[in-house]
């Protein structure tokens, strides 16, 4: 588990020192730096694939830098994992990209917090590293997915056929949705079940699904389902309501057999009913009770009352940079007895708020 990360130069993130905890709650106003603090870690998935090059060209170098080039000349990443540690430093290059000028994989277990590390390189070594070392480096680092369901629209990948043999993890825009769900049917049935189950409690015509690859293109599989009160009649997921859709997005998520490290879920509660937010909460805790740590950026009061405060983590802009604090249930003294951590929130007795 990520226990504490550091930040510097980054978007609106000047420096940024932070534990994290296995559910991790960000809430704040529009434009103060949730997403991102949730994008560094697409930072670093892509330092990790060996995509910084492109990643970098296409996001821009200024747009990465805190207030540009011109107040900034680098940008810093540390994340303690416990036995193990990664840091790295990331200076723009005259092609308008980043190169690493510096990289570390450091193992505490090993005397004198033995460190290994490169210089000067385009692209990281972390995931071609054949040391055990960095075993758990990339099993940690591969997991630095955020998964945005958003799109709804008749053109969403969420709506659209999938490649019948595109299963071995959910992606992270939900495209491969019916070919996931498929591979679960196929290979996990009672986690399938399960998943059905728990959509069956918040989407009430849903009765169950009808997965199998098309008759005329078996490489081809469409998310196809059955409405309880007309058995015969074809629904597929362009009769899904946008909740809906987004709603076994997040179920299949969240139940899937073998969880990755980490879930990053920017506004997991956009579109839904708070029925299906209360559902959704439970799952995060499910799946953090089985060492899956959980990073959430919300704007849901609803979310926010199923959760402890010291899992939330508000954010604010003050003096043109973010700042991050975790609540702490002492410090609120008698106002957590009274009130939930969602009327706190919008009574504004706690941190991120409108400026």
């Amino acid at each position: 588990m990520l226990q504490n990360i550091k930040i510097e130069g980054f978007k609106s993130i000047k420096t940024l020192d932070l534990k994290l905890s296995p559910i991790n709650l960000l809430i704040g106003s529009n434009g103060v730096g949730k997403s991102n603090f949730i994008s560094f870690f697409k930072l670093v998935n892509n330092i990790y694939e060996q995509r910084l090059q492109q990643y970098s060209l296409k996001s821009g170098v200024d747009n990465l830098l805190y207030y540009g080039r011109k107040n900034t000349n680098e940008i810093k990443g540390y994340l303690d994992f416990g036995n193990n540690a990664y840091s790295f430093e990331l200076v723009p290059s005259d092609e308008d990209t980043f190169f690493i000028s510096n990289e570390e994989s450091i193992y505490f277990a090993a005397p004198n917090n033995k460190s290994f590390w490169v210089a000067n390189t385009k692209e990281s070594t972390i995931k071609k590293s054949n040391t055990r070392r960095d075993f758990y480096l990339r099993e940690q680092l591969e997991s630095y997915k955020i998964y945005h369901f958003h799109d709804t629209s008749s053109s969403a990948p969420l709506r659209s056929k999938a490649n019948t043999n595109d299963n071995r993890s959910l992606k992270e825009d939900g495209g491969n949705l019916p070919a996931y769900l498929y591979y679960l049917q196929e290979k996990h049935p009672l986690n399938f079940k399960r998943i059905e189950k728990i959509i069956q409690s918040v989407v009430p015509f849903f009765d169950r699904f009808n997965l199998s690859p098309a008759f005329l293109d078996e490489e081809k599989i469409l998310l196809e389902w059955s409405e309880k009160e007309h058995i015969e009649t074809y629904f597929n997921a362009n009769h899904l309501s946008d909740g809906s859709l987004r709603f076994i997005a997040l179920v299949t998520l969240l139940m899937q057999p073998n969880l990755p490290k980490v879930i990053i879920i920017d506004e997991p509660e956009l579109g839904l009913h708070p029925t299906a937010i209360n559902k959704l909460s439970g799952l995060i805790k499910s799946a953090a009770a089985k060492d899956c740590q959980i990073i959430v950026s919300t704007q849901s009061v609803t979310l926010l009352n199923n959760f402890e405060a010291e899992e939330i983590i508000t954010v604010d802009k003050e003096d043109n940079q973010s700042v991050f604090r975790r609540l702490n249930k002492k410090e609120l003294g008698n106002w957590i007895e009274d009130y939930s951590i969602g009327e706190l929130w919008t009574k504004s007795i706690i941190k991120g708020q409108p400026l």
